[in-house]
């Protein structure tokens, strides 16, 4: 089962406290907690825990690791997997408790859709420096990323993404529409219609706005190809085993919207999913065709497997319609993106500099690695095409996460500022705050920016 947070200290509670390697020596422990720490060898290297037991045999505290500090409040989160069952508290409060207690509580997270069981039953009191809401808020947000990119495809295709982003609209009464199937053509969505088309389950664009109609516009767009086999330009095998996490922008976008909701932040949210499968079949759109956007840019397809864009141009162009005041978009969209910066630390894109460095600042202050890429307008041209007004790849493959921002940016021209993430949603081995598998990136960051900027 995940943390339980108690609001009151158990009077069975035992003390955790945090130590580092360089204020152990200093820290005033009881005699015999001493004593057993140099016995075991422990001094608080990283990540480490040790129990400390009681005159009795029975558990008296416990110490937990920091080791120099780098990793952050969040490492609090091993807690979640070390600790003995039981009640359990903060000997201190720590430097960050709002930050600690969500990692904690992130650490806890376990899948348990299909039959994995929950974990340990660990109940911890809350420290009274910690923002409880912002915890729950936080934590729903992530747990609901990482469910919808956990869930394999057979229950989680586009029309299931659909039920997903419904129930979370429903929950905050916002409005909810979609377009589904040939009414994609009829609205003017060809590129979305033709990635989609050749799936057993309709391509579709989700759509829902909540918050007052007059309240500053912020509208996020999600990447939701909830499996790619590349299309015909196939995929190998091993390339597609994790494939089921291609809608990770749209997780990652909802989790957002169901924070901002929470928060009662006061925008005007708008959400756009367009919602495909890169499938193969007879009518599937092919290399060489020539796609008419909504914008009425013409594209050529150097590639089926750069489809995760083409969904998103035309989302975002008509997100740009009504000239937002902020325009997100996120989606796992490229792999130069991992090969650049790795797994761990997307990478964004935005013309704007305030934006850019508000977006490092939240990003450092919650824990939520990002970091700033350039769109180098000299690679432009790399997306040329002889035929079109532009190709969806380039010929020499470099800088393709660059491009893919690049290729984006001619569909947005009214948003007063527009950021690009370029996310991978996957850990691809445990963390302190959250186990190998589906993962939330920049969302606790720009939930904070949206927070700075309009507020309540």
């Amino acid at each position: 089962m995940p943390v339980e947070l108690l609001e009151r200290r158990p009077k069975n509670s035992r003390p955790v406290r945090l130590v580092t390697t360089a204020g152990f020596g200093a820290m005033a422990l009881p005699a015999g907690t001493r004593a057993w720490a140099e016995a075991n060898g422990f001094s608080g290297e990283a990540g480490r825990l040790l129990v400390v037991p009681d005159a009795t045999g029975g558990i008296m505290e416990a110490l937990f690791g920091l080791g120099g500090g780098q990793e952050g409040a969040l490492a609090a989160g091993a807690l979640a997997k070390t600790l003995p069952e039981g009640d359990w508290h903060f000997a201190e409060e720590p430097e960050d408790a709002t930050l600690a207690i969500l990692g904690l509580v992130l650490g806890g997270y376990a899948f348990t859709r299909y039959g994995k069981k929950p974990g340990k039953a660990i109940r911890f009191t809350m420290p009274k420096g910690a923002d409880a809401g912002a915890v729950g808020r936080a934590a729903e947000g992530v747990f609901l990323a990482r469910d919808l990119i956990n869930t394999p495809t057979n229950d989680m295709g586009p029309r299931a993404l659909e039920q997903a982003a419904r129930d979370l609209a429903k929950a905050h009464k916002a409005r909810f529409s979609v377009m589904a199937g040939d009414k994609l053509l009829d609205e003017n969505f060809p590129m979305i219609h033709a990635v989609g088309r050749a799936s057993t389950e309709a391509p579709r664009l989700i759509d829902f706005s909540w918050g007052r109609k007059t309240a500053p516009k912020v509208t996020l767009v999600g990447k939701g190809v909830c499996f790619d086999t590349g299309g015909l330009d196939i995929k190998p095998a091993s390339g597609m085993l994790l494939m089921k996490k291609d809608m990770g922008g749209a997780a990652n976008v909802l989790g957002l919207a169901s924070m901002v909701m929470s928060a009662g932040l006061d925008v005007r949210l708008r959400v756009l999913i367009p919602a495909v499968e890169n499938a193969i079949s007879g009518n599937a759109f092919r290399p060489g065709d020539v796609l008419t956007s909504r914008k009425g840019l013409t594209v050529e397809i150097g590639n089926t497997d750069a489809e995760g864009r083409l969904i998103l141009a035309d989302a975002l162009a008509l997100a740009d319609e009504e000239a937002p005041d902020l325009l997100i978009d996120m989606a796992t969209l490229t792999g130069a993106a991992r090969v650049a910066l790795g797994p761990d630390l997307p990478p964004f894109y935005t013309a704007d500099d305030a934006l850019a460095d508000q977006i490092m600042q939240a990003s450092a202050a919650v824990e939520d690695p990002l970091w700033r890429m350039p769109l180098w307008n000299p690679y432009a041209t790399k997306l040329s095409s002889k035929i079109a007004d532009i190709n969806n790849v380039t010929t020499d493959g470099f800088a393709g996460s660059i491009t893919a921002a690049l290729f984006l940016q001619r569909f947005v021209e009214k948003a007063k500022n527009w950021v690009h993430f370029d996310i991978f949603g996957w850990n691809p081995s445990d963390r302190p705050q959250g186990p190998t598998g589906g993962e939330a990136q920049a969302i606790r960051a720009l939930e904070r920016v949206i927070a700075e900027r309009y507020g309540k």
